[in-house]
């Protein structure tokens, strides 16, 4: 196939990219500012005429593709016959996807949160599931340009030493670890929340307050849409307004639930449990928030997603993923990064976990904070255990979560091939 893809931040977008080109079809990328995402009159015109080229009749494409849905493009693509819409998210929920748009019969959406996929499955739209992928070879490859690059052991308490001391002879295994535990990933520091908290009634902040609170609590069920009652969002609707067009049918329910109380309670769950761990471990923060304080870890500052994060990965003893909480049962991308730079995980649990990874065997998850802060210690402490399990989650990913298997599927599903 002769595919367009439209490239914007989206993470994965350059393994998918990579996984298509050797599964032998023609690539093209198209990157363009997207100020509307339903209704963009620039957007729109450079984006027919790279379909089209001479012809505004006929698309010189058989399919556009892009990471996550977004409404344009479907429309636009249906100005031209025979030209499908394949997507892929990565985030979750999607509020372009409450969009009459998804209806187009010419959009193939896949998603990677199950629970997400079944509410837009019963709607009628036509998506598929897709859980997201590991990239083992480029981290591998990575890793590997690093060391050579480097030429010594990578332990943080004897940086020099080791390799010196083996003459130069000595394995990455012996000294491998630059960091005890690790997170990689948003603090969430600026969130809608904290815009808007002052400007609302007491009883509503209090109400929201223990809502979050309690939310934390909870791992593997979701409380905060049952609790937005009918009084609470009369009184959001008169201090939180949401611009939507007549063919969205998104709400200030989702709206709030998602881009405000998530983001929200991401940003308190990652500081608590950040904190507790490094009452009592190194803990190391790698994130885009320079700013952000910590009382005993270590922020160390960014890193850049493709060529930074699996070294950072490869050279933690554990490596930390707290999925946020917009995300109902679906596994984020991070894990599979981890897994996928021979990193050990040990992640919050989710739903979908079980589909695809055994507890103990490639990966661990934990139930609360008491277990989270019992099985750091227990890990950090059994290092051949950790070792093993970690070499058994890239196996794992290697074999049966690749890019190249995820398109194999899509492909199925599309019927399509070269």
């Amino acid at each position: 196939m002769r595919i367009l893809v439209y490239c914007w931040k989206a993470y994965n977008q350059t393994d998918i990219i990579a996984a298509l080109r050797r599964r032998g079809h023609i690539v093209d990328t198209f990157e363009a500012e997207l100020g509307n995402f339903e209704k963009d009159d620039s957007f729109e015109r450079i984006f027919v005429e790279k379909l089209s080229g001479n012809n505004m009749a006929v698309s010189v494409y058989d399919a556009v593709f892009s990471v996550n849905y977004f409404p344009i493009i479907s429309d636009l693509c249906g100005q031209f016959a025979g030209l499908k819409y394949i997507c892929w998210t990565c985030d979750s929920p999607l509020s372009t996807m409450y969009h009459q748009s998804i209806f187009n019969e010419w959009n193939y959406i896949f998603i990677f949160d199950r629970f997400c996929y079944m509410t837009f499955k019963e709607l009628g739209a036509n998506v598929y599931y897709l859980p997201l992928a590991a990239a083992v070879g480029r981290a591998e490859s990575v890793i590997a340009e690093a060391e050579k690059e480097h030429g010594k052991c990578r332990d943080a308490k004897d940086y020099e030493g080791s390799y010196q001391n083996s003459g130069g002879r000595g394995k990455r295994e012996d000294c491998r670890y630059r960091y005890d535990v690790s997170f990689v990933g948003s603090m969430y520091r600026k969130n809608s929340y904290d815009e808007i908290k002052d400007k609302l009634p007491d009883y509503v902040r209090g109400y929201f307050d223990a809502l979050m609170k309690l939310q934390m609590e909870i791992y593997g069920e979701n409380y905060i849409d049952g609790m937005l009652t009918a009084d609470i969002i009369e009184e959001l609707n008169r201090h939180f307004k949401i611009e939507k067009s007549e063919r969205s049918f998104s709400d200030i329910s989702l709206i709030f639930s998602t881009t405000v109380l998530g983001f929200k309670i991401a940003q308190l769950e990652r500081y608590k449990l950040l904190g507790e761990l490094s009452k009592y471990f190194d803990v190391n923060v790698f994130t885009d928030d320079e700013n952000a304080e910590f009382i005993l870890a270590h922020n160390r500052g960014p890193v850049r997603y493709w060529d930074e994060s699996p070294i950072v990965f490869a050279e933690s003893k554990i490596n930390l993923n707290f999925t946020i909480r917009n995300i109902r049962s679906g596994i984020p991308l991070r894990v599979w990064d981890i897994l996928a730079a021979g990193g050990f995980c040990i992640t919050n649990f989710q739903p979908e976990l079980v589909m695809y990874f055994k507890n103990g065997e490639d990966l661990v998850w934990f139930e609360d904070e008491t277990d989270l802060v019992k099985k750091v210690r227990y890990y950090l402490t059994h290092e051949d255990e950790r070792k093993r399990i970690a070499l058994n989650g890239q196996k794992k990913v290697r074999e049966l979560h690749s890019y190249d298997e995820r398109l194999k599927m899509m492909e199925s599903a599309i019927d399509i091939s070269e």
